[in-house]
């Protein structure tokens, strides 16, 4: 049991009301009520099919890899499942596109086996549709009977805020259960909610009361300052959801990416990145730093060669850089400077400094090259924010606006900042916002899209171009 008076806020202690912690099982059970659903109306649509054949099984777990890949298994506010109807067709369908030539090409009698798998796709988008109808009613059901219910809090306690606690209420079919608010300002003596502090204390508060929902309003924190803290207080098993200010005006954002309390439409912030998702990339790493590091090796030796005869030194040149929060690695490059003077400290180096050749590896990034071996190594990643040196990642957290929230990815080899011709001398808020930018909304594909137009910017570094 926790009070509300043990919850602290910038010294300002709240009211001395009892708040239990949320159970975790009824949002266990909400959570796999819809993948549950979507298993069964695929095992009935395999049944309703006939006779199953090879591809009946594969095609079943396409379909739930689409469906769970597209976010149509996130525990959504609003249980409409027209809403996702749409996905569910698309999620239905792709997978038949696919198997259907393949079957084509299969020896023996595919005709057959490929009007079952169109049947089979057929009864799976109806029956898909039909079980979430039915399992969106059974939850809706509960709720308003008080089971499966979610554990909410709001940030920003203004009349809006207070309007949307009002809403859930009155509405106990949407499953949640407000259990207090977090605001800056004086405690709302009219709001029957108890105050657990200032946004600051989002993710003590989250953690200690098992918060599940956490619905950002209008605070009076500004929006800068609530970036911060809804950043680090990103939990795994907690949904974020912003209400845009101008919430009635229709938004170029599919339906079934929503949620919504009541007519008023959420924006669910994308979840904090898990370890499945660390371990892809990964591996996404290693898989692509051996295919480049091999691709490369030509021009790597070649360069390495050009080196040592130009300045008879060793060809690396090895410094010490930040590649991720509270960590650090010795970041391999080749020698490009014949004086490197300070390295740690000088941010730019003079003209008389670079030969020729040192330019020429420096427009074409190939002086990058070796640290595709940092990459297999595990110092850093393909795609990230650039590895920057203590003495500049120190100052540059202290002057700009988060700055130091980009080493929430491991550094790469290159970025979305760079990719935007954001390297060298350029302004070091616009890196930040670009990589943090990157961090919001990482991808495989995005990773892919990044990596492509960086072999673009090298070959236009090959042929003169502007860098």
């Amino acid at each position: 049991m926790t009070t509300a008076g043990q919850v602290r806020g910038s010294g300002r202690v709240t009211r001395a009301r009892s708040i239990p912690r949320a159970p975790r099982a009824g949002r266990a059970a909400s959570i796999v009520a819809l993948p549950a659903a979507d298993v069964l109306a695929l095992a009935a649509a395999i049944v309703a099919a006939g006779r199953p054949g090879p591809a009946s099984a594969p095609y079943a777990l396409a379909v739930l890899v689409i469906l769970a890949a597209t976010g149509q298994h996130r525990l959504r506010i609003c249980l409409r499942a027209a809403d996702q109807a749409g996905r569910v067709l698309t999620a239905a369908a792709v997978p038949l596109l696919i198997l259907l030539p393949l079957l084509a090409w299969a020896p023996g009698a595919p005709w057959p086996a490929a009007e079952t798998m169109a049947r089979q796709a057929a009864w799976s988008a109806v029956f898909v549709i039909a079980f979430r109808v039915a399992a969106c009613a059974v939850l809706r059901a509960a709720h308003r009977r008080g089971l499966l219910t979610e554990a909410a809090l709001l940030v920003g306690a203004g009349t809006f805020g207070a309007y949307l606690a009002e809403l859930t209420r009155q509405h106990p079919a949407l499953g949640l259960r407000v259990t207090g608010y977090l605001d800056d300002g004086p405690p709302r003596r009219d709001l029957a909610l108890p105050s657990l502090g200032t946004p600051d204390n989002l993710a003590e508060v989250a953690t200690r009361l098992g918060i599940s929902r956490v619905i950002i309003c209008y605070a009076a924190s500004r929006d800068e300052d609530l970036v911060t803290v809804v950043r680090s207080a990103r939990l795994p098993r907690t949904n974020v959801c912003v209400a845009p200010r101008l919430y009635e005006l229709g938004a170029a954002v599919p339906r079934s990416c929503l949620d919504e309390i009541w007519g008023i439409p959420l924006i669910p912030l994308r979840p904090r990145r898990g370890r499945v998702a660390l371990a892809a990339k990964r591996a996404f790493d290693i898989v692509g730093a051996t295919i480049l590091l091999a691709a490369v090796s030509p021009v790597l030796l070649a360069a390495t060669v050009a080196v040592r005869m130009r300045s008879g030194r060793p060809v690396l040149f090895r410094q010490r850089r930040v590649t991720g929060r509270g960590r650090t690695a010795e970041i391999l490059k080749l020698r490009t400077l014949d004086d490197h003077g300070d390295p740690d400290t000088a941010w730019t180096a003079a003209e008389r400094q670079t030969a020729p050749l040192g330019r020429w590896l420096r427009s074409t990034h190939a002086d990058e090259l070796p640290q595709l071996l940092n990459v297999l190594r595990g110092d850093m990643s393909l795609v990230g924010p650039r590895p920057e040196r203590p003495y500049f990642a120190e100052r540059f957290g202290r002057e700009f606006l988060r700055y130091g929230e980009r080493t929430r990815m491991p550094a790469g080899l290159t970025g979305w900042a760079q990719v935007h011709g954001l390297n060298g001398d350029t302004s070091i808020a616009e890196r930040a916002r670009f990589d943090n930018q990157y961090i919001e909304y990482w991808s495989p594909w995005l990773d892919a899209v990044i990596l492509a137009r960086t072999v673009g910017v090298a070959i236009c570094g090959l042929r003169g171009g502007k860098r």
